[in-house]
C-alpha cells in the first residue's frame, strides 16, 4: 500500500509539473481557422493576408479560410472579430484604420479598442502612394498643388473607405498643402480604382502593389509615396515629405482576435505566425507587393496601436475629418 501511495503521489506531482508545460504550448490549430479580412477581396491588404494565411496552412496542416467582411473603413470586419468566440479558431486582420485612426475619426464605434480584443502579432508595414489619371495635367506634387489651388473644389480623390490610411493620407495632403479637393470613399480599393480609371475621380491614395501595377501598364501616373522616405519598390517616385516636410503615413497589418483568448494560446498563435511571416517565401512575396515584414509580440502590437492612435489623433482633428 505504501508503495502504491508513493507511486500515486509521484504521478500526481508529475502531472502537476507537466501542466504548466502543456499550458505554455497549447495545441493549435486543431481545426480549420476562420480569418476575417476587414477589406474587400483583391486589395493590397487582402492579398498580403492571403499570402500569410496560405503559409500558415502549409505550416500547420489546417485550412485558414479568409472571410471578407468589409465596410465602414474596416470597422464592420473588426466588429465581427470582437464578437467571435475567444477560442483561437476565429482571428482576423488588425489594421491601423480600424484600431488607431477610427477611435478619433468616428463619433461612435461598435467596439472598444482597449477592451474587446486580443492583440496577437504584427505582420507587415506598407507605405501608400498618390497617383493621378494620365489626363490630369500634373506631373509632380508641386504641379498638382498648383492645379488644385487654381481651381478649388474641382478635383477629387478616392480612397478605399472613410477611416482608412488612404482617406487620412488625402486629408493630410489637403491640410498640409492648403488645397480644396473632394474625398470620395468606396467600399474597398477595387471599386475606387475602377472609378479612377473610368474618369469619375481624379486621384487616389492607394496601396503600393496595385498602384505600381497600374503605373507599369500606363493607366495612372504616380506622384509620391506617403512614407518618410522613398520606397525600394518605387525608388524613382519621391516621398511626399520632400515637398511637404513632416508628411508621413503608413499602413500596417497584424493579427487580431476577440478578447478572452487565453494568454498561452495568444502566444502560440503569435509564434506560429512568426514562423510563417518570417519565412523566405512570405518575405519575398511581401516585398514584391511593396510591404516589409513586421513581426511583433502581442504586447508590442498592443503598445504600438496605442502609440499610433496618440500620433494620429491630432492629425485627424487638424484635418477636420469626422464620420458621424
Amino acid at each position: 500500500m505504501a508503495q502504491t501511495r508513493r507511486a500515486l503521489c509521484a504521478a500526481c506531482i508529475g502531472a502537476a509539473l507537466a501542466r504548466p508545460a502543456l499550458a505554455q504550448n497549447p495545441a493549435w490549430p486543431t481545426q480549420p481557422i476562420r480569418f476575417i479580412g476587414i477589406f474587400p477581396p483583391g486589395g493590397g491588404t487582402d492579398i498580403l493576408s492571403r499570402i500569410w494565411c496560405n503559409r500558415m496552412s502549409e505550416i500547420t496542416g489546417q485550412s485558414f479560410v479568409v472571410e471578407n467582411r468589409s465596410g465602414s473603413g474596416g470597422n464592420v470586419g473588426t466588429e465581427a472579430i470582437a464578437r467571435a468566440t475567444p477560442d483561437g479558431n476565429t482571428i482576423g486582420l488588425a489594421s491601423v484604420s480600424s484600431l488607431s485612426i477610427a477611435p478619433t475619426l468616428y463619433a461612435r464605434l461598435p467596439y472598444d479598442v482597449n477592451r474587446e480584443f486580443s492583440y496577437i502579432c504584427g505582420l507587415w508595414q506598407l507605405p501608400n502612394l498618390l497617383f493621378v489619371r494620365p489626363d490630369v495635367p500634373a506631373r509632380s506634387v508641386p504641379e498638382l498643388i498648383a492645379l488644385c489651388r487654381d481651381d478649388p473644389g474641382r478635383y477629387s480623390f478616392a480612397s478605399s473607405g472613410a477611416g482608412t490610411t488612404l482617406h487620412l493620407a488625402g486629408e493630410m495632403f489637403k491640410h498640409m498643402a492648403s488645397v480644396d479637393i473632394l474625398h470620395v470613399p468606396y467600399r474597398g480599393g477595387a471599386h475606387a480604382y475602377n472609378d479612377l480609371l473610368g474618369g469619375r475621380v481624379d486621384m487616389i491614395f492607394g496601396n503600393i502593389p496595385e498602384a505600381l501595377r497600374l503605373s507599369r501598364e500606363g493607366q495612372v501616373r504616380p506622384l509620391a509615396v506617403t512614407g518618410a522616405a522613398r520606397s525600394p519598390q518605387a525608388p524613382d517616385v519621391p516621398a511626399m515629405a520632400e515637398f511637404l516636410p513632416g508628411y508621413e503615413i503608413n499602413s500596417w497589418g497584424g493579427v487580431l482576435g476577440p478578447a478572452g483568448i487565453p494568454p498561452a494560446l495568444v502566444g502560440r498563435i503569435a509564434e506560429v505566425g512568426r514562423e510563417a511571416v518570417e519565412s523566405a517565401e512570405v518575405r519575398r512575396q511581401f516585398e514584391e507587393k511593396g510591404a516589409s515584414v513586421w513581426w511583433t509580440t502581442p504586447k508590442e502590437l498592443a503598445e504600438f496601436r496605442r502609440e499610433n492612435e496618440a500620433r494620429f489623433a491630432p492629425l485627424v482633428r487638424a484635418s477636420g475629418a469626422r464620420v458621424e
